[in-house]
């Protein structure tokens, strides 16, 4: 998830799309929040570990 929103990051940026720009940014946020849940143990959608 993290990677797919830096890729549609840099896609908004170049491009000049602003709605691709915004959705890479909350798919990065969000990425990062589940990966960080996940490496502190806690159980993310039902499982242990998130990757």
């Amino acid at each position: 998830m993290i990677v797919l929103g830096l890729i549609l990051l840099a896609i908004g940026l170049v491009a000049g799309i602003s709605i691709l720009t915004t959705i890479g940014a909350v798919l990065v946020v969000i990425g990062a929040v589940l990966w960080l849940l996940g490496s502190l143990g806690h159980a993310v959608a039902g499982r242990r570990h998130y990757w």
